[in-house]
């Protein structure tokens, strides 16, 4: 079994970015499956996704639990929590347990938004808005980053004292950002490229009335019935609206299913050429993710390299535990 400090210590999101991509298009190329279970012990105070996959050509395949309790955080503990199952896809036989308490979650949906920022933001997007104040919100950032030219981030969030938090660790991580906190989500919006949303909202903090052209937006919190972060103005306005899977987003993401609006296509449909991407630099493109299983088997099959060979002198990823505790939720 492998703890969460060394699972930590060892992986990033940048680790993650070229194995999710590729698993982006193992999925929508029919080389694979991600059944996905989500439940709710607990009520509007906890849940649980299980998550399982298995792809041609692995030889393992692996069972994720991600939980989410308000209760953990009473004490002072990060709210999310898990593990990952690792099998051997020929015997069956347990071969790891990887106790991340979420780590392998928050940095493979970080990954996943950096792929579909690379194939849908305009090129040249330097503003970027982030909606949310947790540990998904500061890797949505640092995530973003990577892939586009980013100078400046505008942060909102429900708790005015948690964005100033993030600001500071933002900061931290890159002095070089011009980095402010908007009291209103709609400046922050209408001010920006790129807009990333990260929190566990039931209600809509992004509108469609907000919206202008050339923008875009990966919307990574409601991952479930319950929640709902864009109102369904956002979709209708959509140019090209891309999903982590036609199935499951619609089905599990209660803002899109809200919506009922066509889906154009499957991110792993981008990776592949069989679908357009941006083509106009006034398009507005949302990406609405809710995480797939065979994102966890490629962040697991790369964790365990990485544990087994650790490159030298490797500086350690960035994390954002500092922020664990925050309330906002992050995609399971």
């Amino acid at each position: 079994m492998y703890g969460p400090d060394l699972i930590r210590r060892s992986v990033g999101f940048a680790d993650l970015i070229e194995p999710v991509k590729q698993s982006f298009a193992d999925f929508s190329g029919g080389r694979g499956e991600s059944p996905i279970v989500v439940f709710a012990p607990a009520g509007p105070d906890g849940d649980v996704h299980v998550k399982s996959s298995w792809a041609d050509g692995r030889d393992v395949f692996i069972v994720k639990v991600a939980t989410w309790f308000a209760a953990r955080a009473l004490g002072g503990r990060p709210p999310a929590s898990g593990f990952m199952a690792v099998h051997d896809a020929t015997t069956g036989d347990l071969l790891a347990l990887l106790q991340d308490e979420h780590h392998l979650t928050d940095v493979r949906t970080a990954a996943a938004s950096a792929v579909a920022t690379r194939l849908l933001a305009r090129q040249d997007a330097a503003v970027l808005a982030v909606l949310g104040t947790g540990v998904q919100a500061y890797l949505q950032v640092l995530a973003t980053l990577a892939v586009r030219p980013i100078d400046t981030v505008i942060i909102w969030g429900r708790r005015e004292q948690a964005a100033h938090t993030l600001r500071t660790a933002l900061n931290a991580a890159d002095p070089s950002l011009s980095i402010s906190v908007a009291r209103q989500a709609e400046y922050a919006v209408r001010s920006a490229d790129v807009i990333v949303t990260a929190t566990g909202s039931r209600r809509p903090i992004l509108y469609g009335d907000w919206l202008r052209p050339g923008q875009h937006v990966t919307a990574t919190g409601a991952d479930d019935r319950t929640k709902t972060e864009l109102d369904t103005a956002c979709f209708r306005r959509a140019d090209l609206l891309a999903v982590d899977s036609r199935e499951h987003a619609p089905a599990f993401a209660g803002d899109l299913h809200a919506a009922t609006t066509p889906v154009h296509a499957e991110i792993g449909e981008l990776v592949l050429g069989r679908a357009p991407g941006r083509h106009d630099p006034d398009q507005i493109t949302i990406a609405k993710l809710v995480g797939l299983g065979i994102q966890d088997l490629a962040a697991a099959q790369t964790t365990l390299r990485l544990l087994e060979s650790p490159p030298a002198d490797r500086p350690r990823p960035a994390s954002g535990q500092d922020l664990v505790g925050s309330s906002d939720r992050t995609i399971p």
